[in-house]
């Protein structure tokens, strides 16, 4: 009796599982499926039959072209995630293993950050870029990436680090070993699961971030989120073309997400997030 009883709450939560999952895809197939239809279907209202057709793809290429764009993508996302390594593995080591008093009360100052509206900043940024040229530059969507996503890098890394245990590298200051060759040498192997899996998420966060790199570029290195924002105009939204380039922006994450999701899965669940 007991079996059956756990086979039946089995069999619910499964269900229950992929009804969940089927809505939160749901979006992502029904833009597929808009973009496989010609404008005049797209228009008219929800259909889920396409009529397999590539013009909106063709018409995207043509007229926008979707390599420039991606490969600014690919720089800004790559770039600001190393970059916020290379700064939140030291401040993490530091916080993880030599706290002061004031350590909590920074950790929480800086995850207070991500809870303030990006508009309220937008114009001192705004003004900033435009002083130092940083404007339409893949440098200054780079440094403003880095900059918005480092409080949650940090915080990751610093959860993650807390369940090493601090023996280890107190045993490697006892062998010699300088603070640069402890960070590097035997905090950062060990660390890898929780590296990677914060890399992964910061990389997806920089991809998908739309406020500012529309409000900082304008052609020269706008990626992904502007080139689907230049499908709307004045004249009205263009569905099927608009599906067509979001499929085309999205696909690159979605694949890197499939390919890497045990990685990133092991990650959080060994103590990344907790």
């Amino acid at each position: 009796m007991a079996r059956a009883v756990s086979t039946r709450r089995m069999a619910v939560a499964t269900a229950a599982a992929w009804i969940i999952a089927l809505i939160i895809f749901f979006p992502i197939l029904y833009t597929v499926i808009t973009s496989l239809k010609t404008e005049t279907e797209a228009i008219k209202g929800f259909n889920l039959i396409p009529s397999f057709t590539l013009e909106s793809y063709v018409s995207v290429q043509t007229q926008s072209g979707y390599l420039k764009p991606f490969m600014n993508s690919v720089i800004i996302a790559v770039g600001s995630t190393i970059l916020a390594l290379f700064v939140a593995i030291p401040a993490a080591w530091s916080m993880a293993f030599s706290p002061t008093k004031r350590t909590k009360d920074i950790l929480m100052w800086m995850l207070s950050t991500k809870m303030m509206p990006a508009v309220a900043v937008l114009v001192p940024i705004y003004l900033i870029f435009r002083d130092f040229g940083l404007l339409d530059t893949r440098t200054g969507l780079t440094v403003m990436l880095t900059l918005i996503n480092l409080p949650i890098v940090v915080w990751m890394l610093y959860t993650y680090f807390r369940e090493i245990p601090g023996e280890i590298l107190e045993a490697a200051r006892m062998d010699g070993a300088s603070l640069f060759d402890e960070i590097v040498h035997v905090l950062t192997p060990m660390a890898v699961p929780g590296i990677a899996s914060t890399l992964l998420l910061n990389i997806i966060l920089a991809w998908n971030e739309s406020f500012w790199t529309i409000r900082l570029t304008t052609t020269n290195a706008a990626p992904l989120t502007a080139f689907i924002a230049s499908f709307s105009s004045p004249q009205g939204l263009f569905w099927a073309k608009l599906s067509a380039a979001s499929t085309l922006a999205i696909a690159p994450i979605l694949i890197m997400g499939w390919f890497s999701q045990k990685q990133l899965v092991r990650g959080l669940t060994f103590g990344a997030v907790k």
